[in-house]
């Protein structure tokens, strides 16, 4: 990893540690991201997007091993899709543990994503944690496709902001959500 990607991954874990929301590129878009086991820091991402809390948030992890300490058990199908999976892919699971309680659907599952980018994936290596990932832009405004797009308000109000020249490879477009069941049942939410 070379000197300026270690400092801003540094940089974005702090803020992330102190409870802080940051502003960053995923692996498909701008994303508004916290500590997905914090409750008060989800809080906040609800309160800057003015979204409801009702709607459930996507989250990042770095690796297979990292998922499991999120899901009571991951099924056999969302480890096969995660091999074969060639582009961004959240899949909700059931069961969801150890997140943040606003994090979780009603039902007890979770959307979760392994990003398919280095900085994504050294962030959330680094933190050791989940972290929220829901685009960065107030509800019902269109997702912004690179950093030119996101609404200053966003920017106002988010603790650190991560340098956009790290949204290079972003697909710009949201993630396909696949949700899968503990019995092999799949069920497509987006393409």
């Amino acid at each position: 990893m070379d000197e300026d990607l270690k400092m801003e991954i540094d940089a974005a874990v702090k803020v992330l540690k102190e409870g802080g929301v940051i502003l960053y590129p995923t692996d498909t878009v701008w994303g508004l991201g916290c500590d997905a086991t914090n409750e008060k820091a989800v809080d906040r991402i609800y309160e800057i997007k003015r979204r409801s809390s009702s709607k459930s948030l996507i989250t990042l992890v770095g690796d297979v091993d990292m998922l499991g300490k999120y899901v009571k058990v991951i099924p056999q199908i969302a480890l096969e899709l995660i091999e074969v999976n060639n582009r961004p892919m959240t899949i909700i699971y059931p069961g969801a543990i150890s997140l943040a309680k606003n994090v979780i659907s009603e039902d007890g599952s979770v959307g979760i994503r392994i990003p398919q980018s280095e900085f994504c994936c050294q962030l959330s290596k680094r933190f050791g944690r989940a972290i929220v990932s829901t685009s960065a832009n107030i509800s019902s405004e269109p997702t912004p496709e690179s950093f030119e797009d996101i609404n200053a308000e966003i920017l106002d109000a988010v603790d650190y902001t991560v340098d956009p020249c790290y949204e290079e490879g972003a697909t710009t477009v949201s993630s396909q959500v696949i949700k899968v069941g503990l019995n092999g049942e799949i069920q497509i939410i987006r393409e």
